[in-house]
């Protein structure tokens, strides 16, 4: 035989794939994401302790009257008004959703199919503006309907976003003027 024949026998090829060190690491990535999730579901149960001094927002009237406008589209959360990144979780506000909002003489009554529903009844709107951002959502400029109400003591901003964004300015619009008409009979 020749010496290169033998040579070829004689070597053996590594081995592709140390199969018990690639299980261990993936076994270990696998701890490690459940360690993360967990770690961030208790943060949401903790910030929701934080804030169980929050009253329960009201559920709608059995009579809200005709209706003003309606809206469908997407809840975004709620954060403590002016501070676009703290979500308040208190009361399932913090779950977005899909949101049917409709605005009457009584009130705004956010419907949220697979979360709970409120209602903001007219004394307790402060105002409606456009925004780009709340928390964990961005969009572009005015891509956002902010609608600032009180809760108790505390001002709070909920953002919504419509099937069709050109309905914000409408919104705005009116809340403002249904606010400022309350406001003056006051």
């Amino acid at each position: 035989m020749t010496p290169l024949i033998l040579l070829a026998e004689a070597r053996k090829s590594a081995d592709v794939t140390d199969w018990p060190a690639r299980i261990g690491w993936l076994v270990g990535l696998v701890l490690f994401i459940a360690l993360v999730y967990w770690l961030m579901r208790e943060g949401w149960k903790w910030r929701g302790t934080l804030q169980s001094d929050l009253p329960e927002p009201p559920g709608a009237p059995e009579e809200t009257g005709p209706a003003k406008l309606k809206l469908s589209g997407r809840y975004h959360g709620s954060t403590t008004a002016g501070q676009w990144l703290d979500r308040i979780v208190a009361h399932g506000l913090g779950t977005r959703s899909r949101a049917e909002l409709t605005l009457t003489e009584a009130g705004l009554e956010v419907e949220r199919p697979g979360a709970s529903d409120f209602f903001v009844p007219t004394a307790a709107l402060r105002g409606a503006r456009l925004e780009a951002a709340i928390a964990g959502k961005v969009l572009p400029e005015g891509g956002l309907l902010v609608v600032t109400w009180a809760l108790g003591d505390k001002l709070i901003d909920s953002g919504f976003r419509s099937d069709r964004a050109a309905e914000h300015a409408e919104w705005v619009d009116t809340l403002n003027h249904m606010i400022n008409d309350t406001e003056g009979a006051r």
